[in-house]
């Protein structure tokens, strides 16, 4: 009798590098993936639990950054609310906070002429209103985009508060920024160069429609809905996966 041999590769980094690994309680085969770089190197070829399925926990944060919540995607999926809210949570070593391809790109543009750097950047500053619970608990999204193209910079959760924004401006100190746009909050004018800074609305619309798309996309950030985050670790994830998918490039 001819033997078949199947190919294993790891479902989480697609790597070869596979062995057996013993049997799990239920008598399953489990492998393992000798890639050290791999969240999980232990795994099954057919999971009792289709919520532990690679491919659902794909769509569980696909679903969550396409304005689905928690019970929508537990019924679609048809999988425990719990299973989603795990995901969701797991999701947060995969978020970044800064634009890094575009730092890479700007570090291997650079080039010196007259002492201003070609790659320099100008940016759009804002602060998006939300909150966590109720109300009284705000929670802001800080922004910073690329002026010209329109991609996130770099982002940050907090208060409406100057040790905020000092956060988001030091995320930004890695980039060659030659001009802020901001509005008329006070933040910006106490901790920004006068030289570099401009207030106006003229040139802030892009962030603005920024500002838009993401509360379009995100049940959490509409203005007049019921549906609200109920923690802060649930609503900056959530919200972060988005920016990361729509501009750094990220690949749910």
């Amino acid at each position: 009798m001819a033997t078949i041999e199947i190919e294993i590769t790891c479902p989480y980094c697609n790597s070869k590098d596979v062995v057996k690994n013993g049997k799990d309680e239920n008598d399953k085969q489990r492998f393992l993936c000798k890639n050290k770089l791999c969240n999980h190197q232990t795994f099954l070829l057919d999971y009792k639990d289709i919520g532990r399925q690679q491919h659902i926990k794909n769509l569980i944060l696909k679903m969550s950054v396409n304005g689905s919540g928690i019970r929508d995607t537990a019924r679609v999926l048809e999988i425990s609310p719990n299973t989603v809210i795990e995901t969701i949570k797991r999701a947060d070593n995969i978020i970044n906070n800064v634009n890094h391809k575009l730092l890479e790109k700007n570090a291997k543009e650079g080039i010196e002429i007259d002492i201003v750097p070609i790659n320099a950047i100008d940016v759009e500053l804002d602060e998006m209103w939300s909150f966590v619970g109720d109300k009284s608990n705000q929670r802001w999204l800080w922004l910073a985009i690329d002026h010209n193209t329109g991609d996130t910079v770099a982002f940050v959760f907090g208060r409406r508060k100057d040790e905020v924004f000092l956060k988001l401006k030091k995320l930004l100190e890695p980039f060659n920024i030659g001009k802020y746009y901001t509005d008329n909050w006070g933040a910006y004018s106490k901790n920004l160069d006068k030289e570099k800074h401009e207030i106006g609305k003229r040139n802030t619309q892009t962030i603005e429609r920024k500002n838009l798309t993401l509360r379009t996309r995100v049940k959490r950030l509409t203005r007049k809905t019921i549906c609200f985050s109920k923690s802060i670790q649930m609503h900056d994830i959530v919200i972060g996966l988005l920016i990361n998918v729509l501009d750094f490039s990220l690949l749910l």
